[in-house]
């Protein structure tokens, strides 16, 4: 019995320990295409110790509401290393490499207004106008492939290959592209 509480205590005591990456005990660096870090912080011993992770993931905890505040940087095997609580608390250089990387992770074009859509055997084809330039795709079960956000105006879309598209607001959107997205809302 004590056993399994020892497991119980050692899971929780896992869970409730974070460690924030801040600019006092963290260096990014780009090396090649990938962020490295290099953390001084306690060990699971409670021991400070210096060490090198040559790559790490970075998840957004909030991804729609707080884009680049509560950032979980993993190691290569998916385990968390700590937690940024907001990229102000990190060098200006490290915050902009984080925030490009986070950028490029979280790439999402946003939808300016909508050429075409066309419903057929469950499936949805898109053309659209963004920012960046001209886009088609496809979605599958569109009801389900549309998030609404902030009171339903805002509005993101997940294509049948896991891409992302945000339409801002789209009360903003013109009446032809409006009546056409209209039906899945």
């Amino acid at each position: 019995m004590d056993e399994n509480k020892n497991q119980i205590k050692k899971a929780l005591n896992e869970i409730v320990a974070i460690v924030y990456i801040t600019q006092e005990n963290a260096v990014f660096e780009r090396k090649s295409d990938f962020l490295t870090l290099t953390l001084t912080a306690p060990n699971e011993e409670g021991v400070v110790e210096t060490k090198t992770y040559e790559r790490i993931f970075l998840h957004r905890a909030f991804p729609f509401d707080n884009p680049f505040s509560y950032i979980s940087v993993l190691d290569k095997d998916n385990k968390e290393i700590g937690m940024i609580s907001d990229l102000s608390v990190l060098k200006e250089e490290d915050a902009e490499a984080i925030k490009s990387e986070l950028n490029r992770k979280y790439y999402t074009p946003v939808v300016k207004s909508i050429i075409s859509l066309k419903d057929k055997f469950g499936f949805s084809y898109w053309k659209v106008m963004t920012d960046e330039g001209e886009l088609t795709f496809t979605l599958h079960d569109t009801f389900h492939s549309l998030m609404k956000v902030d009171g339903g105006t805002r509005i993101f879309i997940t294509d049948i290959d896991g891409n992302r598209y945000e339409i801002p607001d789209i009360e903003a959107l013109d009446r032809k592209s409006y009546k056409k997205i209209e039906l899945f809302l």
